[in-house]
C-alpha cells in the first residue's frame, strides 16, 4: 500500500482546528446525475483503487491509524488494493487541499475513486466533484443495512451525507462543539467546576471572574474567526434561534436579529472583559498551557487538551454548548464523510467496501481510541468488547453523546462561490467580536456584498 509523506507533528492541533471546514473553488466539474448500479465483484476479481484522506498528510496516530486499518482491510479482502494518499496541494495543512486537490485531478481524468470530504462541502461535492448518489450506486436498501450492520449509527448523523433526497455521503469523522473549562482556575476563582455554566450569561460572569481572581483568561469561543469556519457559529446562531442562510437556501439570514443578536454576545464577551482577544491558535495553547479558564471548542481537541492537562498538572472537565437564557441549545457538528467518485463500476463497488469497512465497528474502535474522534456507532462505548473501557477513562465523549440527540446538520452554502460566501461572513464576525465593529451595520454590509454570489434559485 502506498503511503504519502507525513506532517511535521506540530501541525496536529493545526489538522483538527481546520478539517473542521473545508475546500477551494475553482473551475466547475460534473453536475449530480443518477448512476447505474454497481454489479457485485466476481470471486476472484482484483480491483485497485485510491482513498484522499487528509489523515495520510498528519504524522502520528491519525496516519499510523489509517493506514492499519487499511492493511486490516487488505487481510479481509485480498482482491482490492487501496492506495491511499493525502491530498494535493501546497499548504501546511492537507485538510485546506481537499476539494482543490479532487478538482486538479478532476481535471486529468482521474479523481481518486473514494475521497475523505467535509460536510460544509457537501453542496460543491454533489453538484461539482461529481460524488456518485450511493443510493443508486449500491441501493438504498444496502445503505440503510450498513447503517444498522453491528451497532447502528446514531440517527442524527445519518442524513448528514444527504443531498435531495439521496445519499452521497457516509458520515465517517465527527465532533461537536464542547465548552472545556479548567476546574482548578475554577476553584481559585471561588466558582464550583460541579456546576460549570450552563447558559452565556453565567460564561460571561465566570469568565470576568477567572479574569479578576486569577490573571488568567477568562473564556475564549472558537466560532469568531475566518480560521474557524462557520461550523460553531452556526451552532450559536441557530441557539438564539436564527440561521447563517434561509432552510429553502436562497436567502442570507446572518444579519437577521436572531444572527445579530448572537454575534452582539459574543462581542459583549469581549469588551466585558470576560473573553480575551486571541487567534484560534493561541487560545487552543493557551488553554492547552493552563493559562485559559473556557474554550468552546470542537471536541477533537479533547487529545489535545488531555495532554496539556496531564503534563501541566491541570484538570480538563467539559460540558455541553451554553444556552441563551429560555431558549433550546441547538448543536451543530464539524467533520467529514467519505464520498464515491470512481466512474469505473468495479472501482465503484471496491470503494463502497471499503467505506463499509472505515465506518465499521471495527474500525470505529480504533479511530476513536486512538485518535478520538466520536464513534457514530454509538453504542460501541457501553460495549465491553467496543469502547466501553475507553469511554470510562475519556468521560467527556458522553458530552458529545448527549449533544447528538439535539444536534442540527452544519449546512453547506449552495453554489460555486461557497466559500467566499461562508469566509465573507466570518470575516465580519471577526470584525464585529475581536476588533469591535457595529454589530448590525458590519453584517448587513456583508449579507449585501455574498447576496451577489448565491446561486439563481439556491
Amino acid at each position: 500500500m502506498k503511503r504519502s509523506l507525513a506532517l511535521p507533528a506540530a501541525a496536529a492541533a493545526a489538522l483538527a482546528l481546520t478539517a473542521c471546514g473545508l475546500g477551494s473553488t475553482a473551475p466547475a466539474a460534473p453536475t449530480a446525475s443518477a448512476v447505474a448500479r454497481a454489479p457485485e465483484l466476481a470471486p476472484g476479481q482484483q480491483v485497485s483503487i485510491v482513498l484522499e484522506s487528509y489523515n495520510f498528510g498528519q504524522a502520528g496516530a491519525w496516519s499510523d491509524t489509517f493506514t492499519a486499518l487499511l492493511d486490516t482491510f487488505h487481510q479481509q479482502h485480498p482482491t482490492i488494493t487501496v492506495t491511499a494518499q493525502k491530498p494535493q496541494g501546497n499548504s501546511s495543512n492537507p485538510a485546506n487541499d481537499t476539494v482543490s486537490s479532487v478538482q486538479a485531478q478532476l481535471a486529468t481524468g482521474a479523481p481518486p475513486d473514494v475521497a475523505q470530504l467535509g460536510f460544509s462541502d457537501l453542496d460543491f461535492t454533489v453538484n461539482q466533484l461529481g460524488a456518485k448518489p450511493l443510493d443508486d450506486l449500491v441501493g438504498a436498501d444496502a445503505v440503510a443495512a450498513n447503517y444498522e450492520d453491528g451497532h447502528p449509527f446514531a440517527p442524527k448523523a445519518r442524513t448528514l451525507g444527504d443531498y435531495n433526497g439521496k445519499t452521497y455521503g457516509i458520515p465517517f469523522v465527527f465532533s461537536t462543539p464542547v465548552l472545556f473549562y479548567n476546574a482548578g482556575l475554577f476553584r481559585q476563582a471561588g466558582l464550583d467546576p460541579a456546576t460549570p455554566p450552563t447558559t452565556w450569561d453565567e460564561v460571561k460572569a465566570a469568565g470576568q471572574r477567572i479574569a479578576q481572581a486569577t490573571g488568567k483568561d477568562g473564556a475564549y469561543v472558537d466560532c469568531v474567526t475566518e480560521t474557524a469556519k462557520d461550523w460553531c457559529l452556526q451552532s450559536v446562531i441557530r441557539s438564539n434561534g436564527g440561521r447563517v442562510i434561509s432552510e429553502d437556501r436562497t436567502r442570507l439570514e446572518f444579519a437577521d436579529p436572531p444572527a445579530v443578536e448572537a454575534v452582539t454576545m459574543l462581542q459583549d464577551l469581549v469588551t466585558s472583559g470576560a473573553a480575551p482577544k486571541l487567534t484560534q491558535q493561541q487560545a487552543v495553547e493557551g488553554f492547552a498551557r493552563g493559562d485559559l479558564g473556557m474554550i468552546l471548542e470542537s471536541s477533537a481537541l479533547q487529545g489535545t487538551f488531555t495532554k496539556g492537562a496531564q503534563g501541566g498538572g491541570w484538570e480538563l472537565r467539559g460540558t455541553g454548548v451554553p444556552a441563551f437564557t429560555g431558549k433550546p441549545v441547538v448543536p451543530t457538528n464539524s467533520g467529514a464523510a467519505l464520498f464515491v467518485l470512481s466512474a469505473d463500476p468495479a472501482k465503484q463497488r471496491a470503494a463502497w467496501e471499503l467505506i463499509r469497512f472505515l465506518t465499521s465497528d471495527e474500525a470505529y474502535v480504533q479511530i476513536s481510541s486512538r485518535i478520538g474522534y466520536l464513534p457514530l456507532r454509538t453504542g460501541l462505548v457501553d460495549d465491553p468488547a467496543g469502547l466501553q473501557d475507553w469511554a470510562a477513562k475519556n468521560p467527556l465523549v458522553r458530552t458529545n453523546l448527549q449533544q447528538m440527540d439535539a444536534m442540527e446538520p452544519w449546512v453547506s452554502f449552495p453554489g460555486n462561490d461557497y466559500l467566499q460566501i461562508r469566509d465573507g461572513m466570518m470575516q465580519a464576525v471577526e470584525q464585529v467580536v475581536l476588533q469591535g465593529a457595529d454589530p448590525q451595520a458590519t453584517l448587513s454590509a456583508a449579507a449585501d456584498r455574498q447576496a451577489a454570489l448565491l446561486p439563481a434559485g439556491g
